[in-house]
């Protein structure tokens, strides 16, 4: 049986801290990469599924999902970054 690698579009927060004058500074810092991560703070949030893989450009996957009972959407296949078969 093959092996697939597949990439999930998720949503993450991270806080970070940084030493600046005003709310404003801290956002462009922490945007200029001058902000460190707080430890253990990485948070799932939730599957990101308004992104995923063209539907359109991957039809003959959307068929295969939508007969497996998955919900697929005329635009995207949902939260689907890439899979890639790597074994098998």
């Amino acid at each position: 049986m093959p092996i697939y690698e597949v990439e999930q579009y998720e949503l993450h927060s991270m806080k970070y801290r940084v030493r600046a004058n005003s709310e404003a500074e801290a956002i462009s810092k922490l945007f200029d990469g001058e902000a460190e991560p707080v430890e253990g703070s990485l948070e799932f949030i939730e599957v990101a599924e308004d992104l995923g893989l063209p539907a359109e450009e991957y039809r003959d996957l959307t068929e295969a999902l939508r007969a497996l009972g998955v919900s697929v959407d005329e635009d995207v296949i949902p939260s689907i970054r890439s899979i890639k078969r790597v074994a098998g």
